[in-house]
């Protein structure tokens, strides 16, 4: 593995799951593989299970961690080519990739969506830029279209908390009063097409997903359907795709319950968090056994470290 920006990268979903749970038992077994190395953390965008949990598996690996709020604390950045530069850009990709990289054994990158132009997004044109004119290795921290990482760490939750050998998983759209991105359903649909379990995801009309991403994949606009005899029940929010970027729906009735997670085979409730309570998911449910996204928070240093792992065994 040189790069890790999509699920895509992933070339043996079962191995890296096996060795996310061997690092999860000795985390610190392997910092010699880290010794000397730097991990450049570079945010757009604000994050905190994502910075904490990658700067923490770095140093789980020996490795030091440079944090930088690119927002705030950066230049403005131009991407396009052939401009000129006499806006509020002062400088060029081309020479901060190829700076940072002098720096830096490894770049992780977030950068969210405009949720205006799909074009530009699906481009992924920051994490791409920095792929493209970087010398060293790039990690995406969730991009316009991805959030690989999180991906990871949620089929290690499902794996240790699945009761029977091919669970059902239910992805179910849940209100939210602002436009999000589609990054995490996305990554989590592609990850659970390479996993051996029973898929289907769950919206109101009109929310589709990208078709590319979710074909094959079994899609109701019934939710107490979707949700009967289940095992676990991701819930999040995504903003519409083909009206892109639009709120066209805040339905609260699409709010998981408990009433609604009585219909599941004792589903386990998962959301990637920060969550918005009584509105994706209610109290009750959230506060409940049921509810794992505290384990599933804390599986993200363990996705991380193995993908931090790979990527370094592949430099060796």
């Amino acid at each position: 593995m040189k790069h890790f920006t999509s699920v895509d990268d992933i070339q043996d979903l079962n191995q890296l799951i096996a060795l996310a749970k061997n690092i999860k038992q000795a985390p610190f077994a392997n910092k010699k593989i880290g010794e000397n190395k730097i991990l450049g953390l570079l945010f757009f965008n604000p994050s905190l299970r994502t910075r904490l949990s990658t700067q923490k598996a770095a140093l789980n690996l020996g490795m030091d961690a440079i944090v930088m709020n690119l927002n705030t604390e950066g230049w403005a950045l131009e991407f396009e080519d052939g401009v000129v530069m006499d806006g509020n850009k002062a400088e060029h990709i081309k020479e901060a990739a190829q700076v940072v990289s002098q720096y830096c054994d490894i770049i992780a990158v977030r950068s969210f969506p405009t949720l205006t132009d799909k074009e530009k997004d699906e481009e992924e044109q920051v994490i791409s830029a920095f792929k493209k004119y970087a010398s060293v290795p790039v990690i995406s921290l969730e991009g316009a279209t991805e959030h690989p990482l999180q991906a990871v760490a949620d089929v290690l939750t499902i794996e240790e908390y699945k009761s029977v050998k091919r669970p059902k998983v239910v992805l179910t759209w849940a209100p939210h009063p602002k436009a999000l991105p589609h990054a995490v359903p996305n990554s989590f649909v592609k990850v659970m097409k390479k996993a051996d379990v029973d898929f289907v995801i769950t919206h109101p009309e009109g929310y589709e997903l990208n078709p590319e991403f979710t074909k094959g994949v079994t899609i109701t606009h019934n939710q107490e359907e979707a949700f009967a005899d289940a095992d676990f029940i991701y819930a999040k929010n995504w903003s519409n795709y083909m009206d892109y970027g639009q709120i066209t729906c805040k339905d609260p009735s699409w709010t998981v319950t408990v009433d609604k997670m009585k219909l599941t085979n004792d589903a386990k409730f998962m959301h990637c968090l920060p969550v918005r309570r009584n509105m994706i998911v209610t109290d009750e449910v959230l506060d409940s056994e049921a509810s794992i996204v505290i384990a599933e928070a804390n599986n993200r240093t363990y996705a991380a470290q193995a993908i931090l792992t790979k990527i370094l065994e592949h430099g060796e």
